[in-house]
């Protein structure tokens, strides 16, 4: 059996945490630096992780490339299985002619391209992040964006930083969940520490978006519905978290939020509303010459058939601009049950991810019909650090409880209703898979990765020397899950590696336990924005396929803002700030 050393390269800690990290630093390198395509940059990094695997840490060359199926198995199925399924929920909107519908009853609500960032990206975002996760939010709410007028550079970066203050408790709080299972800490009390962290990041991340949508005079003239944004998930995030359920504090936040930026727009609107559109149009046209220029990257048409990048232009349900049943759909009225069919998918998809989430017998029949498959060669060859067996080598083969099946459900509603027939519904299927061929290729490679570095004990080590920093561990507790998360692009994933390095490490510096478990969560989400695999999902979402690297220099900076601001806020709560905690 196979057992990693965390000192591997000449028994010293910090030099194997630097060759450790050749994997990361040759994934963000290529892909930040060198602007390399994403799935290019996947596979370099995934044989450098191999190579430091078998080199460095004495793992059998069988063992690693086994490490590296089972991580693109996991990468393919669940995850690339949710965002495949979404986008195809979006295509049949296009083909069915109700996304023209869906734009204008957006713009019945507020016609500002910066209130509809607030209204989609994040009170949206954070409902479809708390119902499923792993990226569909992003998928989702990125298209969304297109519809009303966003470039394809602009929906992405934004939708990425929404996805932050929502992800601790996203899937029905399942990455809190996993942390208590591992740390036996009562999740009760983990998602009490963490509502009284990612709260203070929702107060600030509308404020954060309307600056991407435009800039500083966009904060001048939109504040207070960004204020009013914020501060509403921010109160319900926290009220929930602690004293109502953590389970349901995302549901429970977003549509408190939602709510609140509807009600304050009866009484206020901001201005300027048609330069800003304006500046958005001019946006897209200069993203669409660029990319025109380009050779073998990303046209207007890059993203086929199913690509959402053709959603705006196309018009609803692919007829080209100006066609008579284009300008006739665009002059009518928009009534009641046109703004009802409009809404009628992400209604579908709130009904079928409540039942299955929410109702407890249909949650366990989901969860029982969950294959484990003890991976071919690997189960059992495998120990962990510490000497025990290592549960990763069991794969979970989620074909009924995914995500992606219950999109796929609600895709087979929506044609239904739609009344899209079943062989234009399957052509919209296949086209997709063909429009994600590269994605699902990043994807794949990125948690192969991940999982060879796992299973190595490359991230073990990193982690550990990070721990073993003493009393100012709880300054870089964070950026463990933040590195997790960059990693793995999961949060719960984040939470399998660190959670009880975490309290083990918080318990030699004499720090609290529940504070630096809960600070691994509070850091990840802030690591997701710029994880490959998110990256990937919303550049494929908006019909960026190959510009990944754009993304990732665009939402970077953020990233690590804000992580900079969660490691001195899980600092001060350790000493000064400790009166915050429960």
């Amino acid at each position: 059996m196979y057992q990693p050393d965390l000192s591997p390269v000449m028994d010293s800690l910090g030099l194997s945490s630097l060759v450790a990290a050749l994997p990361l630093l040759t994934l963000f390198v290529l892909l930040g630096g060198l602007r390399l395509k994403a799935h290019w940059a996947g596979l370099a990094a995934l044989a450098v992780a191999i190579a430091v695997a078998v080199g460095a840490y004495g793992m059998p060359l069988g063992l690693a490339v086994l490490s590296g199926t089972e991580g693109a198995a996991f990468g393919l199925f669940p995850i690339m299985w949710i965002v495949l399924a979404a986008l195809w929920v979006y295509q049949l909107t296009v083909v069915s002619g109700r996304f023209e519908d869906l734009r204008r009853a957006f713009n019945l609500v507020s016609d500002d391209p910066r209130v509809q960032a607030l209204i989609i990206a994040f009170c949206f975002g954070a409902l479809l992040e708390a119902l499923a996760g792993f990226g569909a939010p992003v998928a989702i709410t990125g298209v969304m964006l297109m519809a009303v007028g966003f470039s394809p550079v602009r929906a992405a970066v934004t939708v990425l930083v929404a996805n932050t203050a929502p992800v601790a408790f996203g899937a029905i709080a399942t990455p809190i969940i996993t942390a208590g299972s591992l740390t036996k800490i009562p999740f009760e009390d983990i998602g009490a520490y963490v509502g009284r962290q990612t709260p203070l990041l929702a107060l600030f991340v509308p404020v954060l978006l309307v600056a991407l949508v435009d800039g500083v005079r966009g904060i001048r003239q939109t504040w207070p519905v960004a204020l009013v944004c914020g501060v509403a998930f921010a109160v319900a995030q926290f009220v929930s978290a602690n004293y109502i359920s953590v389970e349901l504090t995302d549901i429970i936040a977003s549509l408190v939020a939602l709510a609140a930026v509807v009600l304050f727009l009866r009484v206020w609107r901001p201005g300027d509303s048609e330069r800003v559109r304006a500046d958005l149009r001019r946006a897209t046209e200069a993203e669409r010459a660029e990319a025109d220029e380009r050779d073998g990257v990303v046209t207007r048409d890059g993203a086929g058939a199913a690509g959402p990048a053709a959603g705006p232009e196309a018009g609803a349900g692919g007829a080209a601009p100006g066609t008579d049943t284009d300008t006739e759909r665009a002059t009518t009225p928009l009534g009641n049950a046109r703004v009802l069919m409009a809404f009628l998918p992400y209604l579908i998809v709130i009904a079928v991810f409540s039942v299955a989430k929410l109702w407890d017998t249909v949650k366990e029949f989901l969860a029982d019909s969950d294959l484990q498959v003890r991976w071919p060669g690997l189960d059992g060859e495998v120990l962990t650090a510490a000497g025990d067996p290592s549960s990763t080598t069991t794969y979970v083969f989620p074909w009924l409880s995914s995500p992606g099946s219950l999109l796929l459900l609600c895709g087979i509603l929506v044609a239904a209703v739609y009344r899209i027939g079943p062989a234009r519904a399957a052509r919209e299927l296949v086209s997709t898979v063909v429009t994600l061929r590269w994605a699902l290729l990043t994807v794949a490679s990125v948690l192969a990765l991940a999982y060879v570095m796992n299973l190595s004990g490359q991230t073990i080590t990193i982690g550990t020397w990070i721990a073993g920093t003493g009393a100012a561990f709880a300054f870089l507790s964070p950026i463990l899950g933040w590195l997790g998360t960059a990693v793995t692009g999961s949060d719960t994933s984040a939470n399998a590696l660190f959670a009880t390095l975490q309290q083990t490490a918080a318990a030699k510096a004499g720090l609290d336990p529940t504070l630096l478990v809960a600070a691994n969560t509070s850091g990840g989400v802030v690591g997701k924005m710029i994880s490959p695999q998110n990256l990937t999902i919303a550049a494929t979402a908006v019909g960026l396929v190959g510009r990944e690297a754009v993304l990732f220099r665009k939402a970077a900076p953020w990233s690590l803002l804000l992580l900079l601001v969660m490691c001195f806020l899980v600092l001060l709560q350790s000493h000064i700030l400790a009166w915050m905690l429960p």
